[in-house]
């Protein structure tokens, strides 16, 4: 597999561990010597990482996620996700990894989006 595609793989994955209740292990197998955090409700490196993702997982256990799409380029890697919270609430994201040179996650920013009921072009989010 090309760097390319193994970055896409490993940044759907380390999405998919962190948001499916296991942060610490998504952080053990995926983030490299650091981890810088975008995202304004989350601090800096590793341990704020799993704090936060493990406060989320026992607030919603279950939330789904579904990855939509995954583009890569360079040290770059973009997740394009639906997730459904409890009362069918969904939400779409954007979030971008950067990855060292070995492979590992080190930067993270995102955006996110709540689903409207409706829109004026009747196109679906994701």
């Amino acid at each position: 597999m090309n760097p390319l595609e193994t970055n896409k793989q490993n940044a759907i994955d380390f999405y998919r561990t962190a948001y499916l209740g296991e942060p610490a292990k998504a952080v053990d197998l995926y983030v490299g010597a650091e981890y810088i955090q975008h995202n304004p409700l989350v601090a800096d490196g590793k341990q704020a990482f799993v704090d936060y993702f493990t406060a989320m997982h026992q607030q919603y256990p279950d939330k789904q996620i579904a990855f939509v799409r995954a583009v890569a380029e360079g040290d770059l890697v973009a997740l394009h996700t639906l997730q459904t919270w409890p009362d069918n609430d969904q939400y779409v994201t954007m979030d971008f990894f950067r990855f060292d040179a070995y492979g590992k996650i080190v930067e993270h920013w995102d955006a996110i989006q709540q689903v409207p009921q409706t829109t004026l072009n009747g196109n679906p989010m994701a």
